[in-house]
C-alpha cells in the first residue's frame, strides 16, 4: 500500500521496483530501480523535526527489503540504504541511519542512530546503535554494538560472508523480475 503521510508526502517508487501488495510505504520514501520490498514490510517517513521538515528514507537501486522489515525515522531524520544492500527478514532500521552499498543486515537485527559502512555484514539478531561500523567489517550474530568503544570486537568481512551477501542480493534481483512478470496475472 502506497500512502501519504500527514504532511502530504507521497512515496516515489521506480517503475522497475517490486513492492509486495501487503507492504506499506508511507510518506517521504524514495525507492530506487530494481528494488524488492517483501511482504509485510513497513517503510514509514512521517515524523517531522522541530522545524516541521523531514529528510527522506531512500532505498538504493538493486537493494532488497525482505519480509516484515520496518524502516522508520525519529524526528524526520534521514535513513539511507545504499545500492545492492540486503535488509533481511524482520529487521528494524530506525533513523537516523545510513547503511552503505553492498551491505548485508541479518534476520531480526536492529539498527538505530548508526552508520554501517560499504560492504559490511551484520549477522542475525544483532543490535547496532550510536556508532559507525567501518566499511568491509563483520559483526557476528547476536552481537550488541552500542558505541564506538564496542568496535574492538569487529573483524574484517571474510570471503565467505561477502559471497553469501552477494548471493542474497542476486536472488532478490531475480525475485523482482519474477514478481514483476506475474503482477498482472491475478
Amino acid at each position: 500500500m502506497i500512502r501519504k503521510n500527514p504532511r502530504g508526502d507521497l512515496p516515489v517508487v521506480a517503475e522497475s521496483a517490486f513492492v509486495d501488495p501487503t507492504a506499506i510505504l508511507c510518506g517521504k520514501v524514495v525507492v530506487g530501480e530494481n528494488v524488492f520490498i517483501g511482504p509485510y514490510a513497513v517503510i514509514r517517513a512521517d515524523e517531522v523535526n522541530e522545524h516541521g521538515d523531514m529528510d527522506p528514507i531512500i532505498i538504493g537501486d538493486n537493494s532488497n527489503i525482505q519480509d516484515g522489515v520496518v524502516i522508520h525515522s525519529k524526528s524526520g531524520a534521514a535513513v539511507l540504504i545504499g545500492e545492492n544492500t540486503s535488509i533481511a527478514h524482520r529487521s528494524i532500521v530506525h533513523g537516523p541511519c545510513t547503511v552503505g552499498r553492498g551491505v548485508f543486515i541479518g534476520f531480526n537485527t536492529v539498527l538505530f542512530n548508526c552508520t554501517v559502512g560499504d560492504g559490511s555484514v551484520v549477522r542475525h539478531n544483532s543490535v547496532v546503535e550510536s556508532c559507525t561500523i567501518p566499511a568491509n567489517f563483520y559483526v557476528p550474530s547476536t552481537s550488541h554494538v552500542h558505541g564506538d568503544s564496542d568496535l574492538a570486537m569487529i573483524e574484517p568481512v571474510t570471503p565467505d560472508a561477502s559471497s553469501f551477501s552477494e548471493d542474497v542480493a542476486q536472488t532478490n534481483l531475480r525475485l523482482v523480475e519474477g514478481y514483476k512478470k506475474i503482477a498482472n496475472e491475478l
